[in-house]
């Protein structure tokens, strides 16, 4: 090759195919080099276009096959040899107009014709402000070497993409598999910003295999490189950085997010103006990834190693790019410190995948240890619990036979409560036992014949008295001559007791009922009850140790779980199989089956039949319904008791009934709320845990209508955390006892609370006898006004008005006013004094009428009649000019007296009459006053009705 390149600024050479009819003057330039000097002296700007020509001289009679290879050229050109277009990448113009860009490298292959070749470049830049023209060397040679120089580069590139894609895939599979992992979202996102960039570069595979115009290529070119500043930092990070170091770096986001913004928006021009940007970013991230992996393995992450080698050798590769971009170096692109650097980084996941494998088998081992030794806890427990548990039983069971206690019937109901309790409490140490010796196989079974007419009735009875307070029915539908099954009896007994206990926990209302048949000689039982169910999902785990449908706050019946598991596992060592079907809402079915076994002995049969006759005899047993109230006593304390276990009830119950409350139960916060309005409540005992509504919920409901003074609620938790015990105080609680329950404890509480309401109802009397006391000045200097007027006019309606007035005052000052009852005659010459004074003053103006169909020796709160009729005189009939009508009415109704004072004044306006008592003025603070005493007595205060100019009716009833 002899000679230099010509180049032609500002023209395109002429050729065969070209533009120009006239050659200008060559300027012989340095290829490869920026053009700027030799196409703008002045300012040296690389924009413009020209031409580049070399002659080559060649032996004639060594004719070949050759090939050239063109770099990609800043931003588009072609190729000519002895005047024939072979190829090119974009079309070069004069101006931007004629010009379309696209820089990718390509070459052609040729024959050639002669000694001598002419090779001529067209090239027009247009985009590019930082270089032009050849920037990179023309490589000229044999096909063969050409050919395999452009599989090389473009091999190498592959390579490396195909390896950032296997670990891009194993990246995916993590977050599909192990969710966010910290760190792994990250390196995904590096190693895809890495392949971008690999294909954008270099042999810019990604432009030739897609149709990519130069605008989104400047585009993608910057989004690579940032991505990989970018998530590089992040990964290191995330991965090896405090919480404080990555807020301490938290303005590295916004720098990087600006500059997406720009990349995004920003037009391609001003873009490529801005240059290397990212340089700064780029150095940033060289520091800072190998100072955090230094900081991380000085405080013992031994795994930093790795991350500390792939930053530099990423740094590294990204310095080589810089430093090849500004064409400081000719070498070729090499993989190989990019493919390490992944390597590095990957090598950090597997060894932290190996790290968890080690210490998932070092907690597995703990976790064992600690199962094995919980066991063992567990059958401790049950062998220590057992042995005072039964001395209990066969204490109680002693006193209860013994004839002389039989005599006191509250004795002999609580000593059955205790063994019912205790013979609760056994089968649940058996349960927590049983699963210990499952585990181990230490259960022995001895089967024999047994028959299910004479166990099933025993079991219901222990159940019938535990489950007493429910509306339930338990059925046995067992036939009576039903063959025997092969079990072992004590443990039948217990597979029976648990689901049988299992479906009166869960069922409110209706029934339970036991069915048997026989098929393919195994004994079919199925206990079924129309309870709450059981969801689909939740039926395939209930026989699973520790396993419950529900265990929040509103579940029913409470428990460890563990029932329905030993229940499975003691079917199938007898030979059974046991399964459940359930509907929700609508009620489940357990079946679990026996073997049959032969009829050995017709005697044995025979006894064994007349004993299940005899049991049939109670096939079915009617549960008492729930405790109603009985009728009100004002003097007795009374106590609302809500449990949703009956059993619980109970103890309450016996444990104060020494104390002089009457208590009354509940065993649903519905049915509790139905009963506030059937009486007057002293307070509330609430357990938390109840189904439907839980405590926490009904005393909420409780504060809707009464004050924590006026009716104290206390609750019942076997929860003692403080967030607890703060949802109870929150939802209106006064006071809390964690479970179990301290008897002392328990009665100075409730006398605590029981005290603060006799405080604040006898404070209320004394205020309405206050109240009643203070006789307002404008009506007694009227009266007396009256008195003396009428001296001079009418003697002896002065005597009457007189006699009125001083039986209106000792009836207002009698001390009866501060008793919590009077009787109904007391209360009405009260009333009659007062309505006496008024006709006297106003005569027609104040009429009345009386109605009175109840005894005069009924009791009723005093001052609750005269207040209503006052206010129905000084607000209703004298507001208007011609007066009016007072009706006052008492009905004798069959467990109550209704008092209804009717009056056709002035009335009021829907408004004022909803308002009246809960925001009454200094007028109404005898009607509040009235209306609150009520309510503490018999639960319900004052009725009104009122329509504006038509008149008012003010009613209460009052309990017999």
């Amino acid at each position: 090759m002899n000679g230099g390149w010509e180049f032609y600024p500002y023209a395109f050479y002429a050729t065969e195919h070209g533009t120009m009819s006239a050659r200008p003057q060559p300027d012989y330039v340095q290829v490869p080099g920026n053009w700027g000097k030799s196409l703008n002296p002045a300012g040296h700007s690389p924009i413009g276009y020209g031409s580049y020509r070399l002659l080559i001289h060649i032996h004639a009679d060594k004719k070949q096959l050759l090939g050239i290879r063109v770099p990609a050229i800043p931003t588009a050109s072609e190729l000519y040899i002895n005047g024939h277009l072979l190829a090119h990448s974009g079309i070069p113009g004069k101006d931007a107009d004629s010009f379309t860009a696209r820089k990718v490298p390509y070459h052609a292959n040729f024959l050639p014709d002669g000694d001598t070749l002419e090779v001529v470049i067209q090239v027009a830049n247009y985009y590019d402000y930082y270089k032009g023209g050849l920037t990179s060397p023309v490589l000229f040679g044999s096909q063969q070497a050409i050919e395999e120089n452009v599989w090389f580069s473009r091999s190498m590139q592959m390579l490396v993409c195909a390896v950032l894609f296997i670990h891009a895939l194993y990246a995916c599979l993590l977050l599909f598999i192990i969710g966010r992992t910290p760190g792994l979202l990250s390196f995904f996102m590096l190693i895809v910003s890495a392949m971008i960039s690999i294909l954008i570069d270099n042999e810019r595979l990604l432009i030739v295999w897609l149709p990519i115009n130069y605008d989104w290529v400047i585009r993608l070119f910057h989004l690579s490189y940032l991505g990989i500043i970018y998530f590089l930092f992040k990964h290191a990070a995330l991965l090896m950085a405090e919480r404080s170091t990555t807020n301490r770096y938290r303005w590295f986001n916004y720098i990087c997010l600006l500059y997406v913004s720009l990349i995004l928006f920003l037009p391609s021009q001003p873009l490529f103006k801005m240059g290397y940007f990212n340089i700064p970013l780029f150095l940033f991230t060289m520091v800072a990834v190998p100072t955090l992996a230094l900081r991380s393995a000085q405080k013992g992450n031994r795994d930093a190693i790795f991350l500390l080698i792939g930053g530099i050798t990423i740094s590294i590769n990204a310095l080589w790019g810089i430093v090849n971009s500004f064409n400081f170096s000719g070498i070729d692109y090499y993989p190989f410190d990019f493919i390490f650097a992944v390597i590095a980084v990957a090598g950090y996941w597997f060894k932290h995948h190996s790290n968890s494998i080690t210490s998932l088998k070092l907690l597995t081992g703990k976790l064992q240890t600690a199962d094995k030794r919980k066991d063992e806890f567990l059958a401790h427990t049950s062998h220590e619990l057992r042995n005072p548990l039964h001395g209990m039983l066969n204490i109680a069971q002693a006193v209860l036979d013994d004839e002389t206690d039989r005599q006191q019937s509250r004795h002999k109901e609580s000593l059955q409560l205790l063994i019912s309790v205790g013979r609760r409490m056994s089968f649940q140490l058996n349960d927590l036992l049983d699963i210990s010796r499952l585990k181990d196989n230490a259960i022995h079974i001895q089967p024999a014949p047994v028959y299910l007419q004479t166990v099933v009735p025993g079991v219901i009875d222990m159940l019938g008295f535990m489950s007493e307070g429910k509306p339930i029915r338990i059925v046995n539908e067992i036939p009576e001559a039903f063959p025997p099954v092969q079990a072992d009896e004590n443990r039948l007994i217990q597979i029976l007791f648990n689901l049988l206990h299992n479906a009166v926990k869960f069922t409110m209302q209706g029934h339970v009922e036991l069915r048997a048949t026989v098929q393919n000689g195994y004994a079919r039982i199925a206990i079924s009850d129309t309870g709450i169910g059981i969801d689909h999902a939740m039926i395939q785990n209930i026989f699973l140790p520790y396993e419950q449908a529900d265990s929040s706050v509103t579940s029913l019946g409470g428990g460890i779980g563990l029932g329905l598991s030993v229940c499975k596992q003691l079917v199938e060592l007898q030979g059974g199989t046991i399964y459940a079907e359930s509907v929700p809402d609508r009620g489940s079915t357990f079946i679990f089956t026996m073997p049959l076994a032969m009829m050995a002995d017709k005697t044995a049969g025979d006894h064994s039949s007349a004993e299940a006759a005899a049991a049939m005899e109670t096939n079915s047993i009617e549960l008492p319904e729930a405790s109603e109230p009985t009728s009100p006593i004002i003097d007795k304390i009374r106590i609302l008791a809500v449990d949703d276990d009956p059993i619980n009830l109970r103890v309450l119950t016996h444990a104060l009934a020494s104390e002089p409350y009457m208590i009354s139960t509940a065993t649903s916060g519905n049915e509790a709320i139905e009963l506030l309005d059937t009486a007057r409540w002293d307070m509330m005992i609430i357990d938390v845990m109840m189904p439907g509504m839980s405590g926490y919920d009904l005393t909420q409901r409780v504060r809707q209508r009464y004050s924590l003074a006026e009716l104290p609620v206390l609750l019942l938790t076997a929860r003692s955390q403080p967030e607890d015990i703060q949802s109870g105080f929150l939802a209106g609680a006064n006071d809390y006892i964690i479970k179990p329950t301290n008897t002392m404890e328990l009665k100075s509480r409730i006398r605590a609370l029981t005290d603060l309401t006799r405080a604040v109802r006898d404070r209320m009397s004394m205020e309405a006898a206050w109240l009643q006391a203070q006789i307002k000045p404008h009506f007694f200097f009227n009266t007396l006004n009256s008195i003396v007027a009428l001296s001079d006019i009418d003697m002896q309606r002065m005597r009457n008005l007189a006699d009125a007035f001083s039986l209106y005052l000792q009836a207002s000052f009698d001390f009866k006013n501060s008793d919590k009852l009077v009787t109904l005659s007391s209360e009405l010459e009260l009333v009659k004094a007062y309505l006496s004074i008024e006709r006297e003053r106003f005569e027609d103006r104040v009429q009345v009428q009386w109605d009175v169909q109840a005894s005069w020796e009924t009791l009723i709160p005093p001052l609750s009649i005269q207040p209503l009729v006052e206010n129905a005189v000084r607000h209703g009939i004298l507001r208007k000019v011609q007066g009016g009508t007072i009706l006052i009415r008492l009905i004798d109704r069959e467990d109550s007296i209704e008092v209804n004072i009717q009056d056709d004044g002035v009335g009021m306006d829907e408004e004022t009459t909803r308002r009246i008592l809960a925001y009454g003025s200094a007028k109404g603070v005898g009607l509040i006053n009235t209306d609150q005493r009520l309510k503490q007595l018999y639960g319900q205060g004052l009725m009104i009705e009122s329509r504006l100019n038509e008149g008012t009716i003010v009613s209460f009833r009052v309990l017999k």
